[in-house]
């Protein structure tokens, strides 16, 4: 008996959270899928549009390449930074790509992309800080901001200017107390690109000030209209810009678990560091598959860059005929994002009437912050004909309901 009244006491103790978790958010996507995978659970037919995730398996020589490694043993612990041969095969490819010299040294290897937003915030951004961050945008931007105790500086994304910004806004927002300034091309959840003369603005926006700039580049290898450019690129901004980049959306593989951030070698040192207090290191075997993606056949990153366009054009054709909706074409990524302003509905109770009535599961604009209010986020990360059959039940459901 008194072994149950110790249990009884127990359960009363009430979580005690540090305060700085309740600045702390989310990623909608999950949490939208998991409500559809319990919709399919209860026999209805769902059409996934929500995640980011490319539908393609990984490429089978990256796949053989990790099988052959585990066999072999790579298995063990590695650098905090990630082995050896890996950072050398990023910093061949960053640096032909990008047009720049780059080191091994400024290479830090970590279990997926957004390792690096986390860690280049905790080291560079103290309490009162600023950071200026696009809006809409990837949310774990905002959240990892706002979670350090650091002022989140939103730069509105403009459709007329497709889904770019106004310089002299950003100019306007760059303080004496601005740290960081985040940017992403191609951009998550728009598809918008910035072009070469809005990178080269951007930085002459900066000028000379000593502040440093999170280029997110996840989807630099899937663009469709136009060529991709690196902040990195601009004379001047090597030593203040923080490339990321990664293996998911480039080769399909989500599941292995791997990005890397190039930076000036003794910031570097720093988010190792991080590294070693929160990971260790990034998983040996999949690493040696990262330099069988690298170095291999590309073949496989064209296919899905075509078919990812193909689907696009079918998809923002297919909305724009329907009732309430216009969409802009997207240059990059595998995302639309169109404008639901004049179906009358805010977009979250759309995007759930979507899931709910209609079987389509998609994103509301909100979930990438206050600026996405009046857009939806599909995803054309699914078949063409899915892809179809979710146009005729959007379509559907405008007829029934506006």
């Amino acid at each position: 008996m008194a072994g149950f009244a110790t249990m009884e006491k127990a359960t009363q103790y009430e979580l005690r959270l540090a305060e700085r978790m309740s600045r702390l958010g989310t990623e909608t996507a999950f949490e939208v899928l998991n409500k559809a995978r319990a919709l399919e659970r209860q026999g209805k037919k769902i059409i996934h549009l929500e995640i980011g995730e490319p539908d393609f398996d990984t490429p089978k020589n990256i796949v053989e390449a990790g099988v052959g490694a585990l066999r072999q043993g790579w298995t063990h612990y590695g650098p905090s930074a990630g082995l050896p041969e890996l950072r050398h095969a990023i910093a061949e490819e960053v640096g032909r790509s990008r047009g720049v010299k780059i080191s091994d040294d400024e290479v830090v290897v970590v279990p997926g992309g957004k390792p690096i937003i986390f860690f280049v915030i905790l080291a560079l951004a103290d309490a009162g800080d600023e950071v200026i961050y696009p809006n809409p945008g990837f949310p774990i931007y905002e959240s990892m901001i706002r979670y350090v105790g650091a002022h989140a500086v939103p730069i509105r994304l403009r459709e007329e200017k497709d889904f770019g910004f106004d310089i002299d806004e950003l100019a306007g927002l760059i303080t004496d107390r601005t740290r960081l300034i985040i940017l992403n091309s191609p951009h998550n959840p728009t598809g918008g690109v910035l072009q070469k003369q809005d990178i080269r603005d951007i930085a002459e926006a900066i000028g000379e000030r000593n502040i440093m700039v999170l280029s997110d580049e996840i989807y630099s290898r899937l663009i469709f209209d136009g060529e991709h450019y690196s902040m990195m690129s601009v004379p001047g901004f090597k030593e203040r810009t923080i490339l990321l980049d990664g293996f998911s959306k480039t080769y399909a593989m989500t599941g292995w678990r791997m990005g890397y951030g190039v930076m000036r070698p003794d910031l570097a040192t720093h988010i190792t560091r991080l590294m070693t207090n929160s990971n260790s290191c990034t998983a040996s075997f999949t690493q040696i598959a990262g330099i069988e993606a690298i170095r291999g056949d590309q073949s496989s990153v064209e296919v899905m860059r075509k078919e990812f366009q193909a689907r696009r054009d079918v998809f923002v054709a297919g909305l724009n005929r329907i009732k309430g909706f216009s969409c802009r074409m997207p240059k990059g990524a595998f995302y639309v994002f169109p404008n639901i302003m004049k179906t009358g509905r805010k977009s979250k109770k759309l995007a759930d009437a979507m899931l709910d009535q209609a079987g389509v599961a998609c994103l509301s604009g909100t979930a990438f912050g206050d600026f996405g209010e009046g857009y939806l986020r599909f995803s054309v990360a699914n078949s063409l004909e899915n892809l179809s059959k979710a146009l005729e039940r959007i379509e559907q459901w405008t007829t029934r309901n506006l």
